[in-house]
């Protein structure tokens, strides 16, 4: 498993700020552009408001969704429209995430977890596996969450952990509680499977 390190009570300034000097790093260490995953949702927009106004050079940043809904760009549920109108303007090129594409190496993963156990689009009911031949799947939640009732998109667990590193933002004592349990080995959730096969540096902000 993974070793984790746990930031408790940091706020969206400084996850930012730690954020942009991660990708600062990977881009003074790489030739040419660098890849990145974010998560939708509401925890992330904040964050990444802050982050593009930082000093990252977002002209050599490629932004993958790590999972959307399968509704039009121009849709309020869609992860990649909100990503591309964010990011775009301020250089990044933003990737679009189809059940054909080819993820690359990701300089940094960033994730959000459901109460669920869920990580991107992985929910319980569709049994994720480490050793997944598919990058890229198109699945339906069971139960769909009622705040969006759609069919996802999603990077599966080998697009994932094909990554320098993890990270993650969790909000709320049922969340921690579930990924403390993952950390435990006491449940075989999606978060659990991940962590279990991760052996990048992971860091998770609760």
């Amino acid at each position: 498993m993974a070793n984790v390190k746990i930031v408790d009570g940091a706020d969206d300034a400084a996850i930012a700020a730690w954020l942009g000097d991660r990708l600062a790093d990977a881009l003074s260490q790489a030739s040419g552009p660098i890849a990145i995953s974010i998560p939708g949702g509401s925890t992330p927009f904040p964050i990444l408001e802050r982050l593009k106004d930082g000093s990252v050079d977002w002209s050599r940043v490629t932004v993958w969704p790590g999972d959307d809904r399968i509704v039009p760009e121009d849709h309020p549920a869609s992860n990649t429209g909100k990503i591309r109108a964010l990011l775009e303007p301020a250089g990044a090129m933003v990737a679009t995430l189809e059940e054909n594409a080819t993820p690359p190496h990701f300089a940094l993963v960033w994730l959000g977890m459901g109460a669920d156990g869920h990580i991107a689009s992985l929910f319980p009911n569709t049994d994720p596996q480490a050793g997944d031949a598919q990058p890229v799947r198109r699945l339906t939640p069971d139960p769909l969450p009622p705040e969006a009732l759609f069919d996802r998109i999603t990077l599966t667990i080998p697009a994932l952990l094909d990554s320098d590193a993890l990270v993650f933002v969790i909000r709320g004592d049922d969340k921690r509680a579930v990924f403390d349990a993952a950390l435990a080995g006491e449940h075989d959730l999606p978060i659990a499977r991940l962590l279990g096969a991760a052996g990048q540096e992971v860091t998770c902000f609760a």
